[in-house]
């Protein structure tokens, strides 16, 4: 049968599309490692209570934090929060607003064990990344695994603007995403992550990094602003 010219033209248009090849932003958009997972999604922030909350080694939520315009909101240093629950393997997803020269980080899987939950937990970094401090470098820029794999340029949001964080772990595999964009992969345990561990600071914490489960946590003690919303988990199986 003769196809006729048009519906011709239009297979052969849908054909190159789907066969064209991908830049690595397309590529790394499409080819997550998340799992799709039949768990549902579970809200740690509903913008109303922080009942899924807790401080660092107590049981208090501590001062500075509070709830403003359906936002968890602090303006100045303070202690830091974690999950009352830990998580394995998951999928995370939050966003976040930060203030001029602004400086904050998102711990997944932290322990107790030490004095401050950063000697156990890998972070994603939160930064103004024209004005903050941390910004000589792109190891410690918005996005980045903190001090040990660097984040590219040019996907954060400008300053009183919200950005969308995703973060993915499934076993060693991580995963770092900033508005709908995959900056960093890499592999716990892995002798390239290693290697990195033990050329930073993190090296004089022999458990940082290991634990298979763990708390989610936010950091305050940092100055300036900072505000969180659309908090929530859901578990990878």
């Amino acid at each position: 049968m003769r196809i006729p010219n048009r519906f011709a033209i239009w297979t052969l248009g849908l054909c190159a599309l789907v066969l064209a090849p991908q830049s690595p932003i397309e590529s790394a958009i499409r080819n997550s490692q998340s799992a799709k997972s039949s768990s549902p999604w579970r809200v740690l922030f509903d913008g109303k209570s922080l009942d899924a909350w807790r401080g660092y080694k107590t049981d208090k939520i501590p001062d500075g934090w509070k709830i403003v315009d359906g936002t968890l909101a602090k303006n100045t240093r303070v202690a830091d929060i974690v999950s009352k629950d830990e998580f394995g393997d998951f999928e995370l997803e939050i966003d976040w607003k930060i203030g001029e020269a602004g400086n904050s980080g998102i711990f997944y899987r932290g322990t107790e064990e030490y004095d401050h939950i950063y000697w156990s937990a890998p972070e994603y970094q939160l930064l103004d990344d024209l004005k903050g401090a941390d910004n000589k470098t792109r190891l410690t820029c918005a996005g980045a695994a903190y001090a040990l794999y660097p984040s590219p340029a040019g996907h954060l949001k400008a300053v009183g603007n919200w950005n969308a964080t995703r973060i993915v772990a499934r076993g060693p595999h991580v995963e770092h995403w900033l508005n709908g964009v995959k900056l960093v992969e890499y592999e716990l345990g892995s002798a390239d992550w290693e290697a990195k561990v033990k050329a930073s600071k993190f090296k004089d914490w022999p458990h940082y990094g290991r634990a298979k489960r763990g708390h989610i946590a936010l950091q305050g003690d940092h100055e300036g602003s900072l505000a969180f919303r659309n908090i929530r988990i859901r578990e990878l199986r």
